[in-house]
């Protein structure tokens, strides 16, 4: 399910608790956390204050101190049973044990006194130390295809930027845009909720009211981010707070913070206008190309200013129409794009759109995006995990195919690569597999 990773259960059993708690030890533990070399200078100390306080105590006045208290360590132990050296060491030991027990509780109480949890401080510091190591990754798109992307590139890098389709003009989000004049908020709602940090609010992000009076139908973060745009005049001035309020480990930006209507320019020189008015009105016409309404729409300096910084751009997975090239329709955006010497890369749907991109190949799929964008992905990432009868009836009797790669141009399979990237009995995109292939992709280039 959607997020299902975001919805965790508080009371865990004892055996997930274990889990989570060596999971946090394997974070201290990382590189770049800063932890390990204090730990290491807190035992050098620790040895060398026990040997000078020995010297201390052995040779200036307390020598009688010491010698007590190798006489009571005599008489307490059994020399037949330990040596007193063992002794000493269990001493030291449990010494030791007490001091580093002593320094981790009144860290305890400090950070509770200032309302921090201290199971939230390892991946607080793993994200500010180790993940901000990470690589700069610019991704485009919208739907749920990026927000998965988003929910498993998180785990690798803090340096993430999500460039958003907002042409949506169906559903909350449609009324959002015709009541206010806004942006379409509801894929970036999707996305701020993927990025949190925090369960409890990526979880209120995503509520969608049942009942009331002009509420039933919105998300509580489509409702908030509407909020904004209407306290500071835009969600483009509002930014910042998102990032700050959501705990967003990364950035997420809309394509253009102007509203733009998508139209579709088909075969037969008709046009549709609006993302939702065009499964019920293509009516198995060939689509030509599609554009924005008004054309010249801005960008934000903080999207273009990520792709120029970018190590690697990825648009996919998502719907090729009504979600990928509607972010790349921007002009400043897909002209950053052009001029970036990252790596672009086209994460290539499992299944085909129903009524968006009937009769396309991979290939043609590709050559439609590369069109719109004015340039040609350097990779084309594919599944090459297997796919159960099963889930191909499924997708059939919805009037999907598989996309497959076979027949395509020696040109284009050149820059297919492939890695198992399916979530297990379905037909999607599994987060964490697509943001380790992506990862690997980037380390081989490097």
């Amino acid at each position: 399910m959607k997020h299902e990773h975001l919805r965790h259960n508080l009371r865990a059993p004892s055996g997930e608790r274990v889990r989570d708690a060596g999971l946090r030890a394997r974070k201290w533990m990382a590189p770049g956390m800063h932890i390990k070399r204090w730990v290491s200078v807190l035992i050098v100390c620790a040895f060398f204050l026990a040997v000078g306080f020995l010297h201390f105590v052995w040779t200036g006045p307390m020598h009688w101190v010491a010698t007590r208290w190798i006489l009571w360590l005599n008489a307490v132990g059994d020399p037949d049973v330990l040596p007193l050296w063992v002794v000493g060491g269990l001493v030291m030991t449990l010494a030791f044990a007490g001091a580093i027990i002593s320094v981790v509780m009144l860290n305890r109480s400090m950070l509770q006194a200032t309302g921090t949890k201290p199971s939230e401080v390892v991946d607080h510091i793993y994200t500010r130390r180790t993940l901000a190591r990470g690589p700069h990754i610019v991704t485009l798109g919208g739907g749920t295809g990026l927000s998965n992307l988003l929910a498993g590139l998180k785990n690798f890098s803090s340096n993430i930027t999500a460039i958003v389709a907002v042409s949506d003009d169906g559903g909350s989000s449609g009324r959002l845009r015709k009541d206010l004049q806004m942006i379409a908020p509801g894929d970036l709602t999707d996305c701020y909720a993927a990025l949190s940090d925090s369960p409890v609010l990526a979880r209120l992000l995503l509520h969608r009211f049942q009942r009331g009076e002009g509420l039933a139908g919105h998300t509580f973060g489509n409702l908030m981010l509407a909020t904004l745009s209407e306290e500071q005049g835009g969600l483009a001035y509002a930014m910042s707070d998102v990032h700050e309020v959501l705990k967003v480990r990364g950035q997420v930006f809309p394509a253009t913070p102007m509203p733009a209507t998508l139209v579709a320019h088909l075969e037969d020189g008709s046009q549709v206008r609006g993302e939702s008015a065009l499964q019920r009105e293509r009516a198995g016409r060939r689509v030509l190309r599609m554009s924005l309404d008004p054309v010249e729409v801005p960008a934000l300096s903080e999207v273009v200013r990520a792709i120029d910084e970018a190590e690697l751009i990825v648009i996919g997975p998502g719907s090729l129409l009504t979600s990928l090239i509607p972010a790349v329709l921007v002009p400043s955006v897909a002209h950053a794009i052009c001029r970036s010497p990252a790596k672009l890369v086209y994460v290539a749907n499992i299944m085909s759109e129903p009524g968006e991109t009937d009769g396309l190949d991979l290939e043609a799929h590709e050559r439609l995006l590369s069109d719109h964008l004015g340039r040609t992905p350097d990779w084309v990432l594919v599944n090459s995990a297997p796919i159960g009868m099963a889930v191909r009836d499924r997708y059939a009797d919805e009037g999907a195919h598989l996309l497959s790669s076979r027949g395509a141009s020696p040109a284009f399979r050149s820059r297919v690569r492939f890695a198992p990237v399916l979530r297990e009995g379905t037909g999607q995109h599994d987060p964490d597999k697509l943001a380790a292939a992506l990862l690997r992709l980037l380390t081989r280039q490097k």
